[in-house]
């Protein structure tokens, strides 16, 4: 009777067994980065302030004061040495000469008063005149009115040196990117090739670059121009191989089936079709030519970024303003030329047009003449030659802008400095102790652990090799220091991409109100950003962490958006009906599916924000940034500055393959691992 009894009971149990929901257990990936936390925080608790590595900032280790010699025997045998003969002196020459022309023609010949070749008035002209003929009307008034500004602003031989740079860099870019973009998209051999050296070439920040090419090419223009084009050429030859392999399957063999040949194709159809991506692609090269250049005046490039180093170095916010403002300016100006070029290029934009063709030659041909006119009275005209020295109110703008900075530091320092210090010794502080202090070889297992949970055996050995190269190196401590203001500064822009992006893609008319200027935050060269914030919170490392935030925000905010409005709507239908609040919404639903947009923001903005962490050194920021600054500086701490940009090279493959294999699926890569065991 009792085994019935029980017999009957089984049945139940398992019955009330199986409407228990079941037990969730915590993924590897979880328990491996849970127990490398708490070996880091155990760690730091017993062993914290032994073997750091910490290196005095006047101290050398012996591959530093190696690189010292290696610089002072290029230095000594650069004349004699074949290599520099026949290789990269000739083709500094070529690099001067092309620079010598443009910065000749529009801001200051070689000889006599030193000015433009065509005067400023002609330079005006001429400018406007091309931005009307590859854009529209509206963009050439913009051309004009902004060059006359910076002749009001004091700065009109300054931003035309400026352009005049970037002008000699987008031309080398073009040159390079276009024929390389071409290959890679016709051949998909040439795009394995070269898209690993375009991902390396782009998470390089801009300081890295300079060291090197000083030491081949020298100080000058002809460095800056060469560290623009290397930094300026990968978004053109992305957008380019991008255009032409996006040409439609059914063209491309309507095109094969008239017995084309591929070269035929290529003129015929694909370059023609390709032609809207390919002026994008300038546009982003142009733009990020303008911010390589504003930075190259660390190596002695001319024009506006030479004015703002020298003014964040003597704590001059007024000049510093007056000079960002015309940076601002260029940058809008030509962000909107080379759009409304691509727009021009778009199939379909001549229906779209308010004149016809026949007119809009006309008014090319009148005007045209206007601006011979122009340049003739230039050159034989003073006032048209140099810009009237009685219309300069730039003094007006540095003074009024200093004694604002004044009044706000002066008045707003029980907030300002409270909010600094309150941030800086809460947050910040605590945090860069927690990885300076920790011992090296402790740190290192730690991110290992956290490496091989996120990407296994290959992310591990990426990772060790990286923090190997930083320990050899002789940069630890100062590679903590970096890695700690970017960390914190990432952690707030995930804040910031997180909200406001979240807002942007539930509701269509914040992101038309946002978009724009987030578009217009991104066109700005990151010196622009240390300006406003040095007036506040004076030079400090809170500074650059603070401008860090600003300019990595845009990137994290619109990739964000961009994974939220991308989730179906079904999902969204779904789970509205079921009653879900709006909060229960985001956090349950949107967050969630939007992960791999969550995590590539994240990889984004930490390349953003360790871009200008490291250019904040100028503003006091230290570490590896500060080591780079001073290697400029002082021909002693050379080899210093050389191994600390080597040193923020492997921090920035470190992070950006760590933050990439968090976006990935884990799910995919699980699969992919036993597909490919078996």
């Amino acid at each position: 009777m009792m085994s019935t009894l029980v017999r009957d009971r089984a049945p139940v149990q398992t019955s009330a067994n199986a409407l228990r929901p079941p037990r969730k257990r915590l993924s590897r990936r979880v328990l491996l980065l849970g127990a490398a936390g708490v070996l880091w925080l155990l760690g730091f608790l017993f062993l914290h302030g032994t073997s750091t590595l910490t290196l005095p900032a006047s101290e050398l280790t012996d591959l530093h004061r190696s690189l010292n010699q290696f610089n002072a025997w290029v230095a000594s045998n650069r004349a004699d040495n074949p290599v520099f003969q026949y290789v990269f002196t000739p083709f500094r020459s070529a690099v001067d000469s092309v620079a010598n022309l443009f910065t000749s023609t529009f801001a200051a010949s070689s000889t006599g008063l030193r000015l433009p070749e065509i005067g400023w008035l002609g330079t005006v002209g001429l400018l406007s005149w091309i931005a009307f003929a590859v854009g529209n009307a509206r963009v050439g008034l913009l051309t004009a009115a902004a060059f006359t500004f910076f002749g009001l602003q004091g700065l009109f031989t300054e931003a035309a040196y400026t352009f005049a740079l970037v002008l000699t860099a987008v031309l080398f870019s073009l040159l390079i990117g276009i024929p390389l973009g071409v290959l890679a998209g016709i051949s998909g051999r040439v795009s394995q090739v070269i898209t690993p050296v375009l991902d390396f070439m782009q998470i390089l920040p801009t300081f890295v670059y300079l060291a090197p090419l000083a030491l081949i090419f020298l100080i000058g223009p002809a460095s800056a121009v060469i560290a623009t084009v290397i930094y300026a050429v990968p978004p053109l030859i992305r957008l380019t191989a991008h255009g032409i392999r996006n040409i439609p399957e059914n063209t491309r063999e309507a095109s094969d089936s008239l017995g084309t040949t591929g070269f035929q194709r290529l003129l015929t159809l694909q370059l023609p079709l390709a032609r809207r991506t390919i002026v994008m692609g300038i546009n982003q090269s142009t733009m990020a030519a303008l911010s390589m250049v504003t930075i190259a005046a660390l190596i002695a490039a001319p024009g506006l970024g030479q004015v703002v180093v020298r003014a964040l170095q003597s704590l001059d916010v007024g000049t510093a303003v007056n000079a960002g403002l015309s940076i601002v300016l260029l940058a809008i100006v030509l962000d909107r030329v080379t759009t409304a070029a691509s727009r021009r290029a778009e199939p379909g934009a001549a229906r779209k047009r308010r004149i016809s063709r026949r007119s809009r030659y006309i008014l090319l041909a009148v005007s045209l003449v206007v601006v011979l006119v122009m340049v003739q009275l230039s050159r034989t005209m003073l006032w048209a030659a140099a810009f009237p020295k009685n219309l300069n109110f730039g003094p007006d703008i540095v003074s009024g802008v200093g004694a604002a900075s004044e009044w706000l530091q002066t008045n707003l320092s029980l907030f300002t400095v409270s909010f600094r210090e309150a941030l800086t010794n809460g947050i910040l502080n605590p945090f860069q102790s927690l990885l300076t202090e920790t011992p090296f070889y402790l740190l290192v297992a730690v991110v290992l652990v956290a490496a091989y949970a996120l990407g296994g055996w290959k992310l591990a050995l990426v990772t060790a090799s990286c923090l190997a190269a930083i320990i050899y190196l002789g940069l630890w401590s100062d590679a903590m220091v970096t890695l700690a203001s970017t960390l914190v500064a990432t952690a707030v822009v995930m804040v910031l991409g997180i909200i406001f992006g979240v807002a942007m893609g539930r509701s269509n008319r914040v992101d038309q109100i946002m978009r724009p200027m987030l578009d217009a935050g991104q066109t700005m060269p990151a010196f622009v950003y240390l300006v406003p914030f040095l007036g506040l919170f004076g030079a400090t490392r809170f500074t650059a962490i603070v401008a860090g935030i600003i300019y990595a925000a845009p990137v994290a905010i619109k990739i964000t958006a961009d994974g939220i409005a991308a989730i179906s709507p079904t999902v969204m239908e779904a789970a509205v009906s079921s009653g879900s609040t709006p909060w229960q919404v985001i956090t349950k639903v949107q967050l969630p599916m939007a992960r791999k947009s969550l995590a590539l923001a994240a990889n984004q903005g930490l390349i953003y924000v360790l871009a200008m962490v490291v250019v904040g050194a100028l503003v006091g920021a230290g570490g590896l940034g500060y080591d780079v600054v001073a290697g400029f500086v002082q021909s002693s701490l050379f080899g210093k500055g050389l191994a600390a940009g080597l040193a923020i090279v492997f921090l920035g493959i470190l992070l950006d393959r760590i933050t990439q294999s968090a976006a990935a699926d884990p799910v995919r890569k699980i699969r992919s691992a036993k597909s490919s065991a078996h």
